[in-house]
């Protein structure tokens, strides 16, 4: 979940978004209906922005978001009309068919009403704020000695590959620390970013959140489970991303570097844990050109203190 607030990544970290980026972000897909997805709140940050180049771009979102209003109401109609059909075909005779259609209509009414009032609404909410692997969201790199916010693709396409390749191997939204010699070695060292959020989720099992063995013909079931930091903080986190050729222009992707999972977050029934850097480690880990992987390693090591509470996560 990234920092929605705009104001701080200027007042905190001195960082300012790179219009030209957002500009390629927001056009460069060859059809609205292909639109690349953003937090909410990212796009938002361009709604009172004054400079004309951040209002076309604002325009241009609008324009999407209408665009994906008419695609939902289309698809409400449609689910409306399924519902309908099943509840009328249960009244003369019950069937799993019908008894699906009504279930899964039901499911999908609700999350397209909900995806329209995000459409719709200004009023800022929670859920505004959260990405998910193959999402954009908002990387800060360094860029002729001044920090630059750029929309990144939450998976990384490694040095040498093309989308065909990368298909193949989907977890690269995360680096892992013990892999970077032998998988990451191209970015280390060489392309650093960090991403600014107040919440990471993760899928555990239940049975092992839970600390039990599964009962007998118990299967087991995943539970997305939300972690902030206490005392409550920005977790700056250290990452890797890369400019890939894509088609005519360029891909920006990148991976959140992690590790061996804090003991709370292991308690909890996962196996790894995003890296935080310390504020003070924010200029040497975005300059790491001339720097000994030692000192790199070093800035992971040396970690603000915080202790990871969990939670069931909530329904949006």
């Amino acid at each position: 979940m990234i920092q929605a607030d705009y104001d701080k990544y200027v007042r905190h970290f001195g960082a300012t978004m790179s219009l030209e980026e957002f500009a390629i972000n927001v056009w460069s897909a060859p059809d609205r209906a292909k639109k690349k997805r953003r937090p909410k709140a990212m796009e938002d940050w361009l709604r009172d922005r004054p400079e004309p180049e951040a209002q076309r771009i604002w325009q241009e979102l609008l324009a999407q978001r209408a665009a994906r209003e008419t695609e939902l109401q289309q698809e409400l109609f449609k689910q409306k009309k399924r519902l309908a059909d099943a509840e009328r075909s249960l009244l003369t005779k019950t069937t799993k068919k019908a008894q699906d259609d009504v279930r899964i209509a039901t499911d999908k009414i609700s999350k397209i009403k909900l995806d329209i009032d995000d459409l719709q609404r200004t009023e800022p909410k929670a859920r505004d704020a959260r990405f998910f692997p193959g999402n954009y969201a908002p990387v800060i790199v360094m860029e002729a000695g001044r920090k630059v916010i750029k929309p990144m693709r939450y998976q990384c396409r490694l040095p040498g590959w093309n989308e065909v390749v990368e298909r193949k191997y989907p977890g690269t939204y995360n680096a892992r620390r013990d892999s970077i010699p032998k998988t990451w070695s191209d970015l280390f060292g060489h392309r650093h970013g960090i991403i600014v959020v107040t919440a990471f989720y993760e899928n555990v099992e239940r049975h092992l959140m839970e600390h039990r063995d599964l009962a007998e013909g118990e299967s087991s079931e995943n539970v997305v489970l939300e972690f902030r930091p206490k005392p409550e903080q920005d977790m700056v986190i250290a990452c890797l991303w890369n400019e890939s050729p894509d088609g005519d222009g360029h891909l920006l992707s990148f991976a959140a570097i992690t590790d061996d999972p804090a003991p709370e977050v292991a308690a909890a029934g996962h196996d790894r844990t995003i890296i935080q850097i310390k504020p003070e480690h924010i200029d040497a880990w975005l300059t790491p050109e001339g720097r000994s992987l030692d000192e790199l390693q070093t800035i992971l090591d040396d970690r603000p203190t915080a202790y990871y509470e969990h939670r069931l996560e909530k329904a949006a």
